[in-house]
């Protein structure tokens, strides 16, 4: 150890046996001329605490070497007592929790602080139901969307956003019956933008179209904004008793066409299985299809009793097939960390 190094680590030894968690002024002046830096002339800390704290860097948790295991529960992240109990009963706690913001919300930061200090990343499906997208793309909005922009800035955490999900189906206001592919793209691009000239680089950018089983004859190209406006594909699609059973019958044809245009990673950005029979062996399908999927990042499990009980508790032999299936070390890690 260098003679700097070894005074370092005395200084540090001795804060520390002190009970102390900063040095004194001498003793941090002391150790940055151990460290080879300039003491600072005002003896103060006033300088340092005015430097500006650097934009999170999102990048490391794009496409990190583990899989993300995710969740959407009531009334998460705000309050956190259903992620506590899923986390039991999964015998593994979810590193990315998914909740959803309607369109002039404020920025949840509470509830984003409260995902970051459980280790999860938080995802936000941002749901514009009282503006057209023909109205956010022109500019109607933009006081509301910088003030988001600048919250997401100030806080300076991770946040996945995904801007009006399912956009090429029906059933939603920003669907196909009442926008088109070129409006959607318009009000995308619109609010990454003007995120971007807010400084809110914190975003990872999530474009989530459902599964094309449903609406086959619409074209998934027409509603890509491009590269540099995607982070992640967030393909949306569930395993219910009817219809595609497995995960590459339901993921596979839409993947198939998004892989045409982008090689972004895909997360499956909400999925479950209806309660029955087959659900045990759905719950091991989706594991497995996203462990075998090297561009698959993880998925994020709708667990609610909404119109069918979607919830990993729906009878034992799911809960217990869910516990066995998350307890492979590739699902799940520190987002703190990645």
């Amino acid at each position: 150890m260098s003679r700097f190094r070894t005074l370092a680590a005395v200084l540090l030894a001795g804060a520390l046996l002190a009970g102390c968690s900063t040095f004194s002024e001498q003793g941090r002046d002391d150790y940055r001329r151990a460290q080879g830096e300039a003491a600072d002339p005002s003896g103060s800390a006033a300088t340092e605490a005015a430097k500006p704290e650097p934009p999170y860097d999102v990048r490391p948790l794009l496409k990190p070497a583990k899989k993300y295991l995710g969740l959407a529960a009531e009334g998460a992240p705000a309050d956190m007592k259903n992620v506590d109990a899923f986390a039991k009963s999964a015998g593994k706690k979810p590193n990315l929790i998914e909740f959803y913001s309607a369109w002039g919300d404020r920025y949840e930061t509470a509830a984003v602080q409260h995902a970051r200090d459980y280790k999860a990343l938080p995802f936000i499906a941002w749901e514009p139901f009282d503006k057209t997208l023909g109205q956010i793309a022109s500019g109607a909005d933009d006081a509301y969307i910088r003030d988001y922009a600048r919250s997401v800035k100030e806080l300076n955490l991770p946040v996945a956003i995904s801007f009006a999900h399912e956009m090429n189906a029906f059933w939603y206001p920003w669907g196909t019956k009442k926008a088109t592919a070129a409006q959607f793209v318009a009000a995308y691009r619109h609010v990454h933008d003007l995120f971007d000239q807010e400084g809110a680089t914190q975003v990872i950018w999530v474009w989530s179209p459902n599964v094309i089983n449903p609406v086959p004859t619409v074209r998934l190209k027409p509603y890509w904004p491009g590269e540099e406006y995607v982070d992640w594909v967030g393909v949306i699609g569930y395993y219910a008793r009817t219809g595609p059973s497995t995960f590459s019958t339901l993921y596979g044809p839409t993947t198939t066409q998004i892989r045409a245009f982008t090689k972004k990673p895909v997360i499956i950005a909400e999925t479950a299985a209806e309660a029955g029979q087959r659900k045990p062996a759905d719950i091991t399908d989706l594991f497995r299809g996203t462990a075998a999927h090297d561009d698959v990042i993880g998925f994020v499990w709708f667990n609610f009793d909404k119109e069918a009980d979607w919830r990993i508790t729906s009878g034992p032999a799911t809960t217990r097939t869910f516990r066995e299936q998350a307890a492979a070390s590739r699902f799940g890690f520190d987002v703190t960390k990645p």
